[in-house]
């Protein structure tokens, strides 16, 4: 048995482990599938069926509340935690279908099919900008601009305001996406929570008055039975509708070109036969994962992978190494756009299954065909080293330079 240090997902932190973390999730998964992590104080769970499992059985309620933060002397998450624990990601099913099944409704399969040519039109016009200059940043010319530029139309606010949108779920998503509390990342965020309350709830208080078509009004007027949502509740979910609806397509768009650029045979079989395109973006999403991590809490003392999980303990359910299991897909290394029976948790299981998945995917799927048709000989720029963020849940590069 390896030792704790070597197991543990702090080594996630090493330049290089981030860059390639799937070896030290197959470390754990052959030495220790469910293991107990001392540094972050939490169970890591690495195997497939382990994972589905604690994503259904599991509770998403966040494990400490704002007072209990306080008294641990982390009283300056407390304001964050305060915005969290009213967001659909951390509630229980009860409660959660509530909210959920509002904010679902801007993002229908229908809806989000009729999207598919004015995405079109966004890919095809940053592309236009982008192929003057000969070379591009994927990240900061597309990754980036198509899903907050889409994300700020399905809001219903400014579109000329998704510079903003980025930098907001940036700085949010950091604490989604990390498992250490970091006291100089959180003045940047509570800034930023402070902003986009702001923004939100005068957003809600003007569209009272003048409504717009999008998730701002769907939240404020929708009425279950009599329930309504509160301001604060509306906030809250706005923003973390925000968060994820532009870090899954950024990291699927970025994560997948470079993944295309790496693997020249499976980048020429989706150039030729578009038709790949629905199977290329679920093989893409299973390799590497726009989020690779989300935690649960046991509500009572269970079993799982043979270890004693204690009632009120985290569990980390790596949905990254889950994708890699090669008793759930064969050859997991190998990346193969035609891929049968691929059924990832990228987005992951059950009842907090990612709303936004349909708008992820189509948003994948319409810019790798488009790139690949309109820039044929795209290709690394290999002046420039590759820098992933120093987010461990949501996986993606801050920068990813081609030319063509």
């Amino acid at each position: 048995m390896k030792s704790a240090t070597e197991l543990s997902l702090n080594r996630l932190f090493e330049q290089e482990v981030l860059a390639d973390p799937y070896p030290l999730y197959d470390l754990l998964r052959s030495e220790d599938p469910v293991h107990w992590d001392p540094y972050l104080r939490g169970w890591v769970v690495t195997r497939y069926d382990d994972v589905v499992h604690a994503l259904q059985r599991y509770s998403a309620t966040l494990k400490h509340t704002p007072e209990e933060l306080s008294a641990m002397g982390m009283e300056d998450m407390a304001p964050i935690l305060t915005v969290m624990v009213r967001q659909m990601r951390f509630l229980d099913p009860s409660v959660h279908m509530r909210v959920r099944t509002l904010a679902s409704r801007a993002f229908t399969p229908r809806r989000v099919e009729q999207l598919e040519s004015h995405i079109q039109e966004i890919v095809d016009g940053l592309l236009d900008e982008a192929q003057e200059r000969g070379a591009m940043d994927v990240i900061a010319d597309l990754g980036r601009p198509l899903p907050s530029i889409v994300m700020a139309e399905l809001l219903g606010v400014p579109v000329e305001d998704w510079p903003l949108l980025i930098r907001w779920a940036a700085d949010f998503g950091s604490v989604l996406g990390n498992f250490q509390y970091n006291p100089d990342r959180v003045a940047a965020v509570r800034r930023s929570l402070d902003e986009m309350s702001a923004y939100f709830g005068d957003q809600v208080r003007r569209q009272s008055e003048s409504p717009r078509e999008g998730l701002v009004d769907a939240f404020a007027r929708a009425d279950a039975k009599g329930d309504r949502l509160t301001e604060e509740e509306i906030v809250a979910n706005l923003i973390l509708c925000t968060a994820g609806g532009l870090e899954a397509p950024t990291n699927l768009i970025g994560n997948g070109i470079l993944t295309l650029l790496r693997n020249p045979d499976q980048l020429a079989a989706l150039r030729d036969d578009p038709s790949l395109g629905a199977s290329a973006v679920e093989e893409l999403l299973r390799y590497e994962s726009p989020s690779q991590h989300t935690i649960r809490t046991a509500p009572e003392d269970t079993e799982l992978g043979g270890r004693t999980i204690g009632a009120g303990q985290s569990v980390i359910t790596m949905l990254g190494a889950a994708n890699r299991d090669p008793d759930h897909f064969p050859e997991p290394a190998r990346l193969d756009l035609r891929r049968q029976d691929n059924r990832h948790v990228a987005f992951g299981w059950g009842a907090h299954f990612c709303f936004g998945a349909p708008l992820a995917r189509l948003q994948g799927r319409v810019t790798f065909r488009t790139l690949l048709r309109r820039m044929p000989r795209l290709h690394l720029n290999q002046d420039t080293p590759l820098a992933w963020r120093d987010n461990l849940g949501f996986r993606g590069l801050s920068a990813l330079p081609v030319t063509f």
